[in-house]
């Protein structure tokens, strides 16, 4: 046989789809120019109209001409006729005419050759003719070259990744980007101890996700603190997605539906949300269903329920769970149970656990708890983390502490900071206190507000006043009242030093640290801090400030709150109304205020009455009111009987 030459065009065979290695005449008067040249006897244009009528799947018709044509050494009608015999099903013949073609040069054929290896599981023959495709400059070559490389997880399989993406091969460039993209994020976790490094191109073909279910979480600011990465370090990756950007964008305008998503998730995260729906949107409207949801929250979001609905429905129809979760939830949050049964069932069928989860939410939410208890089981068995700590309360709220804790274990090793919580409620019920410790301290490390202010309390109780003004702030900046009242007092009785209070008693000139957290206590409802508050402004003379935190204490059912009260009304002159407050503060245990009232009645000198309060102050105490309405109430007694 002569040596080959490309005197004709060669078909692609990406997965044996029929394209050309370059330009072939595509009208009528070229096919019958070239239909003339042949019966002529010209090889080229044997070779040229074989090509067309295999691409047009006249597979009878191409035959004789690129039998002809390869015969005479036209290595392009080799690799067309290797295709063809593929489309019949002679595979092992078309491979033999693929290695002529390839030994005489055809990148195309090489190609095809590589595949047909690797399909039948001859990696090293699959490699070799592979390779030699990609470097000869054909892309789908290089294409197929990465993806061998890539699943033997080989170094070089992201430079032939990247040739093949250069070239203008979408499916490369999409995937280029994805690996660059996880390497972004990996630079930064591999430095924080957060995630393992991969190979190239290795992790879940997974979009920017928003859960649509609802949460049991109700952790605080107080977050786990993770060393943050070194400048060179944040450049390298912030250049890493930068890079992965752009690689998805030629992806996403050559047509790449996936490729749209991702974009779409990256300008999303990045707070450009116009950008991010166009592209969601094109996504969309190319059938991904992903991004009919990724759009359906954007617009939710922005307001838009209605239009949301529409492509959640349209996601969720094309097996979407994420997107029937999120129509469950709306129809719930409108009252609509049984249409929200109906799409949580739907997450569910379509494999997504958070439908069953759902479900055991709105059936707790009915007080449904035979049936809450079923699906929450059915979702943790399948590795929710939530299910199996809202099955753990419902177990534990039901008395079955035995059966509780396994779960609770399960979610927490998972991960669910509240199921540490919970365990730590659960142990300290049982006076286990140091494991107690234990599991409140790991929920507190990850940011639970409730499990920093028991972390801090322990530590008060032992001395420990710097951890626990830690955690205390911690928790008291995740929102708690209790954390900022003790915070405030653990700084009450700090140093004098600027940054501290001043002893307690003393009067404050200015507010301090500790006031501003009392008042950020007393803001959020803490009746001690309100009262606080109160003797803060009345050391400065404040008597309208002071008046109404003492007045919003009392009013809360504060006995102190309504025992200052009346000091201040009394020292005011509004003696009537302080003993209102004070009756009601006497009337619920307070000594003081019921000393109080007995020496107001001495001197109105209505000496019973004097007397009656006199009594149930010695009774409430402390020590020191119990003496002194001892001492009141001998007085009176010689005065009634003198």
């Amino acid at each position: 046989m002569e040596l080959m030459g490309d005197r004709a065009t060669l078909l692609e065979t990406g997965r044996l789809t029929q394209s050309a290695d370059r330009e072939d005449p595509a009208t009528a008067v070229d096919e019958a120019r070239h239909r003339h040249a042949a019966e002529c006897g010209d090889i080229a244009s044997m070779s040229v109209l074989g090509s067309l009528l295999l691409r047009r799947g006249d597979l009878d018709g191409a035959e004789p001409y690129l039998r002809k044509a390869t015969a005479d050494g036209d290595r392009a009608a080799a690799n067309n006729l290797g295709v063809l015999l593929h489309q019949r099903g002679y595979a092992d013949e078309a491979a033999g005419w693929w290695r002529i073609a390839a030994v005489a040069g055809s990148a195309a054929a090489a190609h095809a050759l590589g595949r047909h290896h690797r399909e039948r599981g001859d990696e090293p023959a699959a490699e070799y003719w592979l390779r030699q495709s990609a470097e000869q400059g054909h892309t789908l070559g290089a294409y197929a070259l990465a993806d061998l490389l890539e699943h033997r997880t080989d170094v070089g399989a992201e430079r032939w990744m990247r040739a093949a993406a250069e070239r203008g091969h979408r499916e490369a460039a999409y995937r280029l980007a994805r690996a660059l993209e996880r390497r972004a994020a990996e630079t930064r976790g591999a430095l924080t101890g957060t995630a393992p490094a991969r190979p190239f191109g290795q992790g879940a073909d997974s979009a920017y996700d928003k859960s649509a279910d609802p949460s049991y979480a109700n952790g605080g600011a107080c977050a786990q603190e993770t060393p943050e990465p070194d400048t060179g370090s944040r450049i390298l990756g912030g250049s890493l997605l930068a890079e992965a950007e752009q690689w998805y964008r030629q992806a996403a305008a050559r047509g790449h539906r996936r490729a749209a998503l991702q974009l779409g998730a990256i300008l999303e995260r990045r707070g450009d949300l116009k950008e991010a729906g166009r592209w969601y949107l094109t996504s969309a409207k190319d059938g991904e269903a992903r991004a009919a949801c990724a759009l359906g929250f954007l617009l939710r979001d922005a307001g838009d329920e209605d239009s949301a609905a529409v492509w959640w429905l349209k996601a969720a129809q094309n097996g979407d769970g994420n997107a029937a979760n999120a129509l469950g939830a709306l129809h719930a949050e409108r009252g609509e149970t049984q249409t929200a049964e109906r799409w949580y069932r739907a997450a569910m069928d379509a494999g997504d656990v958070n439908g069953a989860y759902n479900l055991g939410l709105l059936c707790a939410a009915q007080s449904r708890s035979r049936q809450a208890e079923q699906w929450y089981r059915r979702a943790a068995y399948a590795g929710h983390r939530e299910a199996a700590n809202a099955l753990a309360v419902l177990l534990m709220q039901g008395g079955d502490t035995a059966g509780a804790e396994p779960w609770f274990s399960k979610a927490a090793e998972a991960g669910s900071v509240d199921a540490a919580f919970n365990l730590g409620i659960l142990y300290a019920g049982r006076d286990e206190e140091p494991v107690a410790f234990e599991w409140y301290e790991r929920a507190a490390a990850a940011g639970h507000t409730e499990a920093a202010l028991q972390v801090g309390i322990a530590h008060l109780r032992e001395g420990d006043r710097q951890s626990a003004e830690r955690h205390l702030r911690c928790a008291a900046g995740g929102g708690s009242a209790e954390a900022a009242y003790r915070l405030g007092t653990v700084l009450d009785r700090g140093p004098r030093d600027g940054r501290h209070g001043v002893a307690l008693g003393e009067v404050a000139a200015e507010k301090t640290e500790c006031e501003e957290w009392y008042e950020r206590a007393a803001e959020l409802g803490h009746r001690r801090a309100q009262v606080r508050m109160g003797t803060f402004a009345a050391a400065r003379d404040d008597v309208v400030e002071a008046a109404r935190w003492y007045r919003m204490a009392a009013e809360a059912g504060s006995l102190g709150g309504a025992f200052n009260l009346g000091l201040l009304l009394a020292r005011e002159g509004s003696e009537p109304e302080a003993l209102v407050w004070w009756q009601r503060a006497a009337d619920a245990g307070h000594g003081r205020a019921a000393l109080r009232l007995a020496l107001l009645y001495a001197r109105r000198s209505d000496l019973p009455e004097a007397q009656r309060w006199c009594a149930k102050a010695v009774s409430y105490g402390p020590a020191e009111v119990t003496e002194r309405a001892a001492r009141l109430s001998e007085a009176l007694q010689q005065e009634l009987t003198a």
